[in-house]
């Protein structure tokens, strides 16, 4: 009830009148202030009525309205970086809430825990998005590869999650593997349960290969034949098959062979091997099943040809010529370039038991690949880090230098392993930044990694989604064991 109404009634109750008392002008906006004006009981009925539901409104808006959760811990930053912009805040507290970003502050809540980063710079977690997690690092010959099991090959992936953990990199993506069962997909999901440690994975299936093609799987000779791979397709029916084979059993991206390879002793780089049709009809299938292509692609006919299939990105683009580079300039194809692997490659030699066919290719292919990167650079194609080497423990942070070396920014290597990788994954809502909503992935290194970027190969603290990972406080915490 209205409350001049109500005080009218006890008025009345008293043997008392409101008109006697009050000659109220209905113009005035709050009539029942003023002496000498005419009562109007319809527009104070009509304001009180606006004002209730206007407090009603800003209750209801106060109410629907989530609290921040609360922060369980922090860390301070001596220097956090934004890798967006390369703008560095000083003395800066990431304020976390469970598994992800609250906000960034200039203070810490009284009672939560703080680590102390002040004596280091902080990034995001980083992001590798070339892998192949069932890597052996010991060794490069192939008697070796056919000597080990699956189930020995899946716990080398057990083994080597931990190791890019250990250098900073919170996430990657699994670039294809051989086997016909995807244990790839048996990793991923069992980091998504908690059952192993190790960044979390987006994973391709298979490599998808022609018949003797990089991918393959089968370099013998003649009377040595294995049955016909999974991965293997000659026609765009068998395209067809095996990407909606991938896709059915959990591939979360379709990798392409569009030319031969620098590893395998039998295919030729330079040569296109899928064709462009067998392409387009992969990025069909995968796009319209909501999934991304990949395209290892080295020879410039094949980077181009994948290009105009559609592919989401090229790997290596070794052999990128200006025609291939406006090509990907104007698709907006994404480079996973790949450097160190190559360089790293020829620094090893055969000491791993290389084969010499191959080696011979990867001499080749260091003479292409500084002038192709610097033409991806002049036409603007975004880059993404990925490191495509076997030895997880001596490479994977050698890919920044080789980046800054080619020609990028140390900006620009510090995003592609961190916010662009997480757009091209489709992931830049959970990680690539720190910034609120996204998950606590943090990286601490001692020095500017904007001026000197070989600091990133000596990660000092890692954290992943609020978890603590490495902390040079406690150098004995989840020990990593370096196998050589």
């Amino acid at each position: 009830m209205p409350l001049f109404y109500q005080t009218g009634r006890m008025q009345a109750s008293y043997g008392m009148s409101l008109r006697p008392k009050l000659n109220i002008d209905s113009s005035f906006p709050f009539p029942w202030m003023c002496a000498g004006v005419t009562f109007n009981r319809k527009m104070i009925r009509t304001r009180c009525s606006l004002l209730v539901n206007v407090s009603l409104a800003v209750c209801s808006l106060q109410a629907q309205q989530p609290r921040p959760p609360a922060v369980t811990q922090a860390v301070l930053a001596g220097k956090l970086i934004d890798v967006r912009t390369g703008s560095v805040r000083p003395h800066a507290y990431i304020l976390i809430a469970g598994e992800r970003v609250q906000s960034i502050a200039d203070s810490a809540p009284s009672g939560v825990p703080v680590t102390d980063l002040s004596a280091y710079a902080v990034v995001p977690g980083l992001i590798d998005a070339h892998a192949h997690t069932l890597s052996n690092p010991t060794t490069q010959n192939i008697a070796a590869h056919l000597r080990t099991s699956i189930p020995q090959a899946t716990l080398w992936g057990v083994y080597n999650l931990r190791l890019w953990l250990d250098h900073g990199f919170t996430s990657l993506r699994d670039a294809c593997e051989g086997p016909a069962d995807y244990p790839q997909l048996a990793l991923r999901d069992s980091v998504r349960r908690g059952i192993i440690l190790g960044p979390r994975i987006t994973a391709a299936g298979s490599c998808i290969s022609l018949t003797g093609g990089h991918g393959d799987g089968s370099p013998f000779s003649p009377d040595l034949q294995l049955p016909r791979g999974q991965n293997v397709a000659d026609t765009v029916d068998d395209i067809a098959h095996v990407v909606r084979r991938d896709i059915k059993y959990g591939a979360d991206w379709i990798k392409l062979m569009a030319t031969g390879g620098v590893m395998d002793p039998i295919s030729d780089f330079h040569v296109q091997e899928l064709s462009e049709e067998q392409m387009a009809a992969a990025v069909d299938i995968a796009h319209r099943a909501g999934k991304k292509v990949m395209a290892h692609a080295e020879g410039a006919a094949g980077i181009k040809a994948a290009v105009r299939a559609g592919v989401d990105s090229i790997e290596h683009g070794t052999m990128l010529d200006e025609e291939g580079a406006a090509l990907m300039e104007q698709h907006h194809t994404w480079l996973v370039p790949t450097l160190y692997c190559f360089q790293h490659d020829m620094e090893t030699g055969l000491s791993k038991g290389r084969d010499p066919d191959s080696y011979a290719k990867g001499v080749e292919i260091m003479a292409a690949q500084g002038p192709a990167f610097k033409l991806a650079l002049a036409h603007h194609i975004p880059i993404v880090y990925g490191v495509d080497d076997a030895d997880i423990d001596e490479s994977v942070s050698k890919e920044f230098g080789a980046l800054v070396r080619g020609g990028l920014s140390p900006l620009g290597a510090l995003q592609a392993a961190t916010i662009n990788a997480a757009i091209m994954l489709d992931k830049d809502k959970d990680v690539g930044t720190i910034e609120p909503g996204r998950y606590a992935d943090i990286v601490a290194v001692q020095g500017d990694p904007l001026s000197d970027i070989t600091v990133m190969e000596h990660v000092a603290f890692v954290m992943q989604g609020g978890r603590l990972i490495k902390d040079p406080a406690h150098p004995d915490r989840n020990p990593v064991i370096h196998v050589k």
